[in-house]
């Protein structure tokens, strides 16, 4: 059944909250998704603070009409659009999505279209290399691990220092 123009009204309001709030905006198609692939990837996603919605094309783009985003028309995508919006880490959705095309059948059910990152319009292939980036976690592991580095090889050399004469001293007092 269609839905009434006050209905509309109110899902757009939601849209425009949606993209107001969100680091990213990442675009598929899902038409080969069961339902219970579907929820499963829904699951996913709100785990990390992301959120999956689907909507018609036109009230996507009426959402974004005001960000004046170049290169994006949503209208030219093919087949039915989800958008997957990330609120607290912009790489995120397109890392679990990417993660959920492997792990289904050779990745034909769910597909990247597009995606909005810093207000800026990515391609397919853009949003595919997103999900291939470490996440903001293990970033910050690495940058500890590169700090932390110097300062115990320092220790290590004093200890070793310290070690050797340790043993040196213990060789003397058997000598004696």
């Amino acid at each position: 059944m269609p839905k009434t123009k006050e209905q509309k009204r109110t899902i757009l309001h939601e849209l425009n909250n949606k993209v107001s709030k969100a680091k990213s905006i990442i675009f598929t198609k899902y038409s080969g998704l069961t339902v219970k692939e579907n929820e499963e990837l829904r699951s996913k996603l709100r785990q990390e603070n992301n959120e999956y919605y689907v909507a018609k094309k036109t009230l996507f783009s009426l959402a974004l009409k005001d960000k004046s985003i170049i290169g994006l028309d949503i209208k030219k995508f093919e087949g039915q659009i989800a958008a997957i919006f990330g609120y607290s880490d912009e790489v995120s959705p397109a890392k679990i999505v990417g993660q959920f095309k492997k792990d289904k059948e050779k990745g034909r059910k769910i597909e990247f279209v597009g995606g909005i990152l810093e207000n800026k319009y990515i391609g397919a292939a853009e949003v595919a290399n997103l999900a291939t980036l470490p996440s903001k976690q293990e970033l910050y592991s690495k940058i500890v691990g590169s700090i932390n580095a110097p300062v115990s090889g320092f220790v290590n050399a004093l200890a070793g220092n310290i070690r050797n004469l340790v043993q040196a001293l213990k060789a003397v007092s058997e000598k004696k």
